[in-house]
């Protein structure tokens, strides 16, 4: 594997969907590194990505609550454990559970395995949340996929707050999960 600047050369092999985000990036002038590499579907996948990225582990998980009316994407460390009881008491929302894969493609145009802030680029109603791990936030860097799990980015975390969020019209909520 090695570290690149920028988007791919070659985009032809590609799907629409990972070169969609390189030409939001490179429009909103966010500069960003680029790992590509076999398909990463766990956290294991992840850990030498991290090393040669030099980005926290973080992983993204899809909610939703009970109705599924509610829709969130969660930032938090990847050796972080999650407790939805108390996630779902911190934001003020009864239960909270993984969605179904159908509603991740239908809000975010990605598939499991794939989540990313980046599909949030895809969420043009802002049917979906995000919180964000305080943890995460205290880190310069913040690694994600390009809507695709065979390739990474390294953003910085200033530039993902204010550029990236506020162009895609999202916000996010800080949430602390503490271990327990």
């Amino acid at each position: 594997m090695k570290v690149f600047r920028g988007r791919p050369d070659d985009i032809e092999n590609r799907l629409k969907k990972e070169v969609r985000v390189y030409d939001f990036l490179d429009s909103h002038k966010m500069e960003y590194e680029r790992i590509d590499h076999e398909a990463a579907y766990t956290m294991q996948d992840c850990y030498k990505i991290r090393d040669m990225l030099g980005i926290l582990d973080c992983k993204n998980l899809f909610l939703c609550n009970r109705q599924m009316t509610d829709f969130y994407v969660l930032m938090l460390p990847g050796e972080k454990k999650l407790k939805t009881k108390l996630l779902a008491k911190e934001i003020g929302t009864a239960r909270l559970s993984f969605a179904p894969p159908e509603k991740m493609e239908e809000y975010l145009d990605i598939t499991p395995g794939s989540l990313s802030i980046m599909g949030l680029m895809n969420d043009k109603n802002n049917h979906v949340q995000l919180l964000i791990d305080k943890e995460v936030l205290e880190e310069e860097y913040i690694g994600c996929h390009p809507c695709v799990n065979t390739s990474s980015l390294k953003l910085k975390t200033r530039d993902v707050l204010e550029k990236f969020l506020p162009a895609v019209s999202h916000g996010y909520q800080v949430v602390e999960l503490n271990e327990v």
